[in-house]
């Protein structure tokens, strides 16, 4: 047949290059390309900072001076009073915030500090007292902004089962992160936490030296813890204060006191008017004297008693002798009277001549 066979090409077998593990790296990078770096912010603690309706201008001073102390904090506006505290929850998720600090206030008076781990808890309600803000106390301390703090804890933190708690809660909410992106690699200032009198002192000095020279920079307020939950703003509550008395219940109080004083006031008048004797000049000296109706036994009684005050009074001379004084008297008194008699005369003299 016409057909020419072809002989088959052997397949050429393809040689195995074993892996290298450590690749070289190209000569050249585009420069869209990002270098991966690593990281060193790891605490990434986020604080949602914000206030509801109702608080007051020194309230939201100290608002203000507490979000310029803490870098790492994120600005919320205010919440609507009719919202329930457990849509802070959705609030801190939304800004990819783990912590946050509410003021609430009521009646324009009083202010009420919630201070929470977010989603899972616990969280603190605080009523702040004694406000002072940086702007009222004109320290002569200064920080850099931005720069982390020192926080110093009374020894009581550690003793007390509720306050050690509220310890670990005030470390991570105050303490900012090292190399946080808006923070300073510098720590100039400490936050002072004191318990005394059932409540947390809060200070904020400047360090001056090593040596622990501080000087006050402010705020300054203190914190009356009322109750600690278990969740965040909701839960069972751990923790509840014996000893505290809200501010309108205090007020009631005094509200009271002041009215029993009234009505105090007005049973001593009643009770006067009620004890008033009938029959006056009780008791007098001389009232046994007309008990009976002999005159002439009135009569000796009352020389006799008239006797007896007449040596009472010479006794008394005796003992305070004034001859001398009462000699002068007596010539002052006599030359007064001449001159009167003199004038008289003059006068009586000066008549009879016009007469004439």
């Amino acid at each position: 047949m016409g057909k020419k066979f072809q002989k088959k090409k052997k397949a050429e077998q393809l040689e195995i290059v074993p892996v290298d593990e450590n690749p070289p790296l190209p000569s050249q990078r585009p420069s869209d390309e990002s270098i991966p770096k690593r990281e060193k912010w790891i605490n990434k603690q986020r604080v949602l900072v914000f206030a509801a309706r109702g608080i007051s201008h020194r309230d939201r001073h100290l608002m203000k001076d507490i979000k310029t102390l803490m870098p790492h904090h994120r600005p919320e506006s205010k919440m609507e009073r009719s919202k329930t505290l457990s849509t802070v929850n959705d609030m801190c998720e939304m800004k990819h915030c783990n912590k946050s600090i509410l003021f609430e206030g009521r009646r324009k008076r009083d202010l009420y500090m919630w201070v929470s781990q977010v989603p899972t808890g616990p969280s603190a309600k605080f009523l702040v007292e004694n406000v002072h803000t940086m702007a009222e106390l004109k320290m002569t301390g200064n920080c850099l902004r931005g720069s982390r703090p020192l926080l110093s804890f009374d020894g009581k933190f550690d003793e007390i089962p509720h306050l050690k708690l509220l310890k670990e809660l005030f470390t991570q909410t105050f303490g900012v992160p090292n190399h946080h992106p808006k923070s300073q690699p510098f720590i100039d200032h400490v936050y002072t936490f004191t318990y005394l009198d059932r409540r947390i002192w809060f200070r904020n000095f400047q360090i001056l030296s090593e040596d622990g020279g501080l000087a006050e920079i402010g705020p300054r307020f203190v914190m009356n813890p009322v109750k600690i939950f278990e969740g965040s703003f909701t839960g069972s509550t751990l923790w509840e204060n014996p000893d505290y008395v809200s501010p309108a219940k205090q007020r009631q109080m005094l509200k009271k006191a002041a009215k029993e004083r009234y009505v105090n006031r007005v049973e001593q008048k009643v009770h006067y008017q009620a004890t008033l004797p009938t029959k006056a000049y009780e008791g007098v000296e001389y009232d046994d004297i007309f008990d009976d109706n002999d005159a002439i036994e009135t009569a000796k009684l009352l020389a006799e008693k008239a006797k007896k005050k007449a040596l009472l009074l010479q006794e008394k001379a005796q003992k305070t002798p004034k001859d001398n004084l009462t000699k002068k008297i007596k010539e002052k008194q006599l030359e007064a009277v001449k001159q009167v008699i003199e004038k008289k005369k003059l006068k009586g003299n000066k008549v009879l001549k016009q007469k004439s």
